[in-house]
């Protein structure tokens, strides 16, 4: 016996329903699918980012209680200190304008005289490429007797090395103002270089400046890699007290 119109009518409606039932269901899946790989590639994304810095705070704590000296590379991975006679003291150039300097990296010259941006404040020991002063205001520090760990890139990108540097400076960090903690940690990139360059093979540099009003010098010395060690002898051969503006924060 042939189907009556509306039999026919509700098997098709039956078969429609279900046909979008099933679709429903894998568009469910499919959405699911894709929302869980979402939150898996977040989750990857979120750890990758949250690892380096909890690495790199296990890894400084490695050196806590430990000595300058006995952080990174003996002293014999720096080269001889070298002096160059130095001229600018009190040279105090426009905030903006930008002062060429001569060595890589200046350990004196020109400077910005801007309180609280230059000198860079006394209570930051470190800096990296993204928040870094611009030199013509760290040079102002240096005329304020701070010793500057300068690093370049190639440490900048190892990880070990940056560890250590964080770790120096952490030593330094310190919540008063005694003058003997004037000292930063800086880097040095490529944009900074203007023609001038760390010698081959060295990647860190500590620079003072000495002297007075009168007659002052650029302290320098380069390293192949990090050393407290190294650093330790240079502040206490070339100590804050012998900088033309010593008495300044």
């Amino acid at each position: 016996m042939a189907k009556s119109s509306k039999s026919a009518k509700s098997e098709r409606q039956a078969l429609i329903d279900s046909a979008m039932k099933k679709q429903r269901s894998a568009e469910k899946r499919q959405s699911n699918l894709i929302v869980g790989i979402a939150v898996l590639i977040g989750l990857g994304l979120i750890g990758a980012a949250a690892y380096q810095p909890i690495k790199s705070a296990f890894d400084e704590s490695e050196y806590a209680g430990v000595e300058i000296a006995e952080v990174g590379a003996a002293a014999s991975v720096c080269q001889d200190i070298t002096t160059e006679t130095a001229t600018d003291v009190n040279n105090h150039v426009p905030q903006g304008q930008e002062v060429t300097y001569d060595f890589a990296p200046p350990a004196f010259g020109p400077h910005w005289n801007v309180a609280g941006v230059a000198p860079a404040p006394f209570t930051d020991k470190f800096y990296d490429a993204d928040d870094r002063p611009p030199l013509e205001a760290l040079v102002h520090n240096l005329e304020h007797g701070y010793t500057i760990l300068w690093y370049d890139e190639t440490v900048a990108d190892d990880a070990s090395q940056m560890s250590q540097i964080r770790a120096i400076a952490k030593k330094f960090d310190l919540d008063d103002t005694n003058f003997r903690l004037k000292f930063i940690a800086a880097p040095w990139t490529s944009d900074d270089e203007d023609g001038a360059a760390f010698p081959d093979g060295q990647h860190v540099a500590f620079t003072h400046w000495k002297g007075d009003e009168t007659q002052s010098t650029g302290v320098t010395q380069y390293c192949s890699e990090t050393s407290g060690a190294a650093l330790e002898s240079f502040m206490a051969e070339y100590p804050y007290t012998d900088a033309p503006e010593a008495g300044a924060i």
